[in-house]
């Protein structure tokens, strides 16, 4: 199992990891509006949301193995807010 590394907001704005993660959301941002060549329709927020918001568990719980409390610590939020949004992308148990 891999250790658990705590998540500041001071230290993360220092990594290298950050401006790369940006730069990756930047790109698809820009690639989906380029590819609707007009206006998107309402909810890009969500749409956006929810792309991101699905994997990014699914990886902390998989880094975690599965672990809530930990994966939940990582994320910053709490157990059962985690444990919500897993019901809500269908990656529950």
């Amino acid at each position: 199992m891999n250790a658990a590394i705590p998540l500041r907001a001071d230290v993360a704005h220092e990594t290298s990891l950050q401006p790369a993660l940006r730069e990756y959301v930047a790109r698809a941002v820009r690639r989906y509006l380029v590819d609707v060549e007009s206006e998107p329709g309402e909810g890009l927020y969500a749409l956006v949301m929810c792309e991101v918001e699905s994997p990014l568990l699914r990886e902390v719980m998989n880094w975690y193995g599965g672990n809530q409390s930990k994966a939940a610590g990582a994320l910053g939020i709490n157990r059962a807010t985690l444990r919500k949004k897993l019901q809500q992308y269908g990656l529950a148990d």
